[in-house]
């Protein structure tokens, strides 16, 4: 074996001739927090959901691990997907909801918190949208008891 230096992709592309410019959501983006706080209003069966998040339109890095859910699901065995709706791609395709696509089947079933993300490649997600896209809590196995809470914030870069 050799000792190799090697450049990430966005060195190579500064370094290009022309310079390949990154997306912010790369390169110099700014954090930006979501914050959102819910609590259930009424029993909701399993696969019941809340919608959280709103992320805006245009290219948006999640970033899980800076992520935070503080839940208080009240019944024995539950469990929390996280994921997103179907939304519209800058080139106007649709992109199917994933309702487990950031964390799938946390047990939730004693109060606590919990970063964000076991399901993510690296730890964050890249989504491009025209209108934005929706950030989903569900109840995968049990129902959700009127009362129960789920709070926190996502992390996510954008220009």
């Amino acid at each position: 074996m050799a000792v190799t230096t090697q450049k990430s992709t966005q060195v190579t592309n500064f370094d290009a001739s022309p310079s390949v410019r990154e997306e912010t959501s790369d390169v110099h983006g700014r954090l930006r927090i979501a914050a959102f706080d819910h609590t259930q209003s009424g029993a909701g069966d399993a696969t019941s959901s809340a919608e959280v998040v709103r992320l805006p339109a245009g290219t948006v890095r999640l970033l899980g691990a800076l992520s935070r859910v503080e839940h208080n699901w009240t019944t024995a065995s539950a469990t929390m997907d996280i994921g997103w709706d179907a939304y519209t791609d800058l080139d106007g395709d649709a992109v199917a909801a994933d309702a487990d696509g950031i964390d799938n089947g946390v047990s939730v079933d004693t109060a606590g918190a919990m970063a964000v993300g076991s399901a993510l490649t690296a730890d964050t997600k890249v989504f491009i949208s025209q209108g934005g896209v929706s950030i989903r809590l569900t109840s995968t196995d049990t129902a959700i008891v009127s009362g129960d809470t789920a709070s926190g914030y996502l992390v996510y870069v954008l220009d």
